[in-house]
């Protein structure tokens, strides 16, 4: 026996072969039963209901059809194996449909493809998909801003290059979190527009020569839009591309803020304290309170998206056709992405919303800093008309002075600025110790920096204010789209139930 014959008596000379069904068949069909039945179904009652518009199906013929999909035993279909009787889920369902209604049934398929099927398929599945992680985004931005509303007057250090930069807010952190959270969620938002479009009627890439009606496939679907060109409908896979890489680039924004946050509550920062529910013990080390939940946030946000560049990667170089690549194997990668994307959204928004913020020791570190001396730069510019670089030097000669004295910021006077002034212009400032005192107050800082952006707790405010009302729109939006998803099932349920009895 030689090696072929071998194969062949371990795999079987007919479809489908043992391991094919193990290594594809299966695993598809098993996704397929539990993400693409419904909206399959969905579409079949969507083409009978405008099959029989068209008048290209009799009204006798359109209640056997609709008799016949009523028949169909959903849980049945669920609770059922890969047995390589039928190629995968769509030829099960056809032959079930065949039973139920011999011959006429076959009708169902009149002017459509598998293509444009299955395309309608994973739209459908992906757009629902991105309305709940829509949904979790908006709930985090919603505690977000509720976090920041609290710590509008909360002073800490920033930090540029890992090091202590200027006094700041956590709110203004906070913000900055929000506003990259707000571009992901339109990010977000983009995706659900370019997938929400119908390519029913494409049939497998020309259209059909029967006289069927995109557009009432179109409404009957729910989508906003049609992909117009036939050839596109079926061969475009940039609605997955598109949600990837705003799931991508959102898993990786979110991953920063939570390595922040991670390193804020250690021993050294002591800034964050992750509330009981979201910590966990060490087996031997007594003292441990290990805030593990933004460990597995950043963790699972980091397979987030790698699960994304799994589909771009899959895509890349890939027939601008109809092409297996972009089908089945690809979709669970991008619903996974978006699933731990959804799951992280609402965690997040739970360990941030009950966290405490070491409010005292925060103030204490930032008074203490030298973060507060770009306002003793600024400060001298004022009061003594120096160019900003004299002002600088000066400046910097005085924090090294401190810092070789082993003296905090809130502890240099006026004594020591006057020494660097002689060194730098030759001459003592007009600077008074209240002008110094103010200019080295990290609270100070803060309240006149109220530029737009800034972290005045006014203007922070006023941006919390207007993200709110923005949050309330978006919310509403959603809120109305999924409504009309909702809508749309009843509708083909109820005009196929009311056919099937007729």
């Amino acid at each position: 026996m030689d090696y072929r014959e071998r194969i062949f008596q371990q795999e079987g000379e007919r479809f489908p072969g043992k391991t094919y069904v193990e290594a594809v068949l299966a695993p598809a069909f098993h996704e397929a039963k539990h993400h693409l039945l419904e909206p399959m179904m969905a579409i079949n009652k969507a083409h009978l209901i405008m099959l029989r518009e068209q008048e290209l199906l009799t009204e006798e013929e359109a209640k056997a059809i609709a008799r016949a999909l009523v028949g169909i035993e959903m849980e049945e279909l669920r609770r059922s194996a890969y047995t390589g009787q039928f190629e995968d889920l769509f030829f099960q369902v056809e032959s079930r449909l065949l039973e139920l209604a011999p011959d006429v049934a076959g009708n169902l398929h009149l002017a459509r493809s598998r293509n444009d099927m299955g395309i309608a398929i994973y739209r459908m599945v992906l757009r629902d998909k991105l309305l709940v992680t829509l949904e979790s985004a908006l709930y985090l931005k919603e505690h977000l801003l509720l976090f920041a509303q609290e710590h509008a007057e909360t002073v800490m250090i920033g930090y540029t290059h890992t090091q202590q930069a200027q006094p700041t807010t956590m709110a203004h952190y906070i913000m900055a979190a929000c506003d990259l959270l707000s571009r992901d969620i339109q990010r977000l938002i983009s995706a659900y527009r370019t997938c929400n479009r119908s390519p029913m009627g494409a049939a497998a890439l020309t259209t059909s020569g029967f006289s069927i009606s995109r557009e009432r496939m179109r409404q009957l679907l729910g989508f906003d839009e049609l992909v117009e060109n036939s050839y596109d409908a079926v061969c475009g896979a940039d609605y997955l591309g598109e949600a990837a890489t705003a799931v991508q680039l959102a898993a990786i924004n979110l991953g920063r803020t939570v390595q922040d946050m991670l390193l804020w509550c250690t021993q050294e920062f002591a800034a964050l304290k992750v509330a009981s529910p979201y910590v966990q013990i060490s087996s031997i080390m007594p003292q441990k309170r290990n805030p593990v939940s933004f460990e597995h946030m950043r963790s699972l946000l980091s397979s987030s998206a790698g699960n994304a560049a799994a589909v771009l990667t899959m895509m890349h170089n890939t027939p601008f056709g109809d092409i297996v690549d972009t089908e089945d194997d690809m979709q669970p990668y991008v619903w996974k992405s978006l699933s731990v994307l959804e799951q992280m959204y609402r965690l997040m928004a739970c360990v941030v919303g009950t966290m405490e913020v070491n409010k005292e020791g925060l103030l204490e570190r930032a008074k203490g800093s030298f973060a507060t001396v770009t306002e003793l730069a600024d400060t001298i510019v004022r009061t003594d008309r120096l160019s900003f670089r004299n002002s600088h030097h000066i400046v910097s000669r005085v924090v090294k002075e401190a810092m070789a004295a082993g003296l905090r910021a809130d502890q240099i006077d006026l004594g020591l600025v006057n020494k660097a002034a002689r060194e730098v212009i030759g001459r003592e400032l007009a600077l008074t110790a209240e002008e110094l005192r103010l200019a080295l107050d990290p609270v100070h800082f803060v309240r006149i920096r109220k530029l737009p952006g800034g972290p005045n707790a006014e203007e922070i405010t006023r941006m919390i204010e207007k993200r709110t009302t923005s949050l309330q729109e978006q919310t509403a939006k959603l809120k109305a789209e999924k409504t009309a998803r909702e809508q749309m099932w009843k509708q083909l349920d109820t005009i196929v139930a009311e056919w099937s009895v007729g």
